[in-house]
């Protein structure tokens, strides 16, 4: 069990930035398609990041290329410790961590476009948080344990049937991660959105890279919990997991694409609503059950 755990994380870390590329590259794809537009090549995000990491490095503030760094290992080290079956509460943890280096790679370069949307950034946090802790504790009396190795290997029927409150209000949640439309307010991937570009304004060259690459593995360890959701000890479930994971990829891009930027404050609440209806109401008859 160990060594597969090791297997899976290796996989990981070597893998998830292919993965994370190829699947923006299917973002692009899909979303030029819904605007009646031919769109770029499904590989064009690694055109982009290869570009990128030829250009001179110029950075505002040299400590700016720590702290991105500082943000990808924490990603990476979430990724791996996840797919390794470790503490879920741990890995979001961790995950949380890198977000916080995320915001100061922000506010270091004293811009006050840079600074404003690391003020979102952490808005968003306070976002996403109360859906991501229910979601462990969800984890956690379904299954009696934090562990991911035992969640995923247990003998029982998918956690989607236990937990589709913690389910919903984990995907709700997902588009304020992914910074998707309604909820790109710290930043936005699209170009029609905004001339200034919020956390990424003043990150050029290599560190934009850096921050490219880490939310490709962000996506992926997301994906990972998403996938989380459906699989048990039953190989077929793996299956299951991953037309979940491509359905629930296709509804961000859906979602993004049909969707307006929404205010902080409404994004605050809205997401705050969700959260406790859904996953509340999921908590509380999981509780009187047990």
């Amino acid at each position: 069990m160990i060594y597969k755990g090791i297997i899976f994380a290796i996989a990981y870390v070597l893998l998830a930035p292919f993965v994370g590329g190829f699947l923006e590259g299917v973002d692009r794809k899909i979303s030029a398609r819904m605007q009646r537009r031919v769109g770029p090549p499904v590989l064009q995000p690694f055109y982009d990041v290869r570009k990128l990491l030829n250009k001179q490095t110029i950075s505002v503030m040299t400590a700016q290329t720590f702290l991105l760094m500082t943000y990808m290992v924490l990603m990476i080290l979430t990724g791996f410790m996840f797919f390794y079956g470790t503490d879920i509460l741990m890995c979001f943890f961790v995950m949380s961590t890198g977000a916080t280096f995320l915001y100061f790679a922000s506010v270091v370069t004293s811009s006050p476009y840079s600074s404003i949307g690391a003020q979102r950034e952490l808005i968003q946090m306070m976002a996403y948080e109360p859906a991501v802790l229910l979601s462990c504790v969800g984890f956690y009396l379904a299954a009696g344990t934090f562990q991911v190795a035992e969640i995923a290997g247990g003998d029982h029927l998918s956690y989607f049937l236990q937990l589709p409150g913690f389910f919903v209000a984990f995907v709700f949640i997902l588009t304020i991660k992914m910074r998707k439309s309604p909820f790109d307010i710290s930043t936005s991937h699209h170009a029609h959105q905004e001339l200034i570009k919020g956390v990424t304004t003043e990150m050029g060259s290599k560190n934009l890279a850096i921050f490219q690459i880490t939310e490709w593995y962000e996506n992926v360890f997301l994906m990972g919990v998403v996938g989380l959701f459906f699989v048990n000890s039953n190989v077929y479930s793996v299956i299951v997991a991953i037309v979940a994971i491509l359905l629930v990829y296709f509804l961000e891009i859906l979602i993004d694409n049909s969707s307006a930027r929404m205010k902080w404050a409404d994004m605050l609440k809205l997401s705050w609503v969700v959260t406790l209806f859904s996953a509340g109401v999921n908590l509380i008859i999981l509780m009187v059950i047990r």
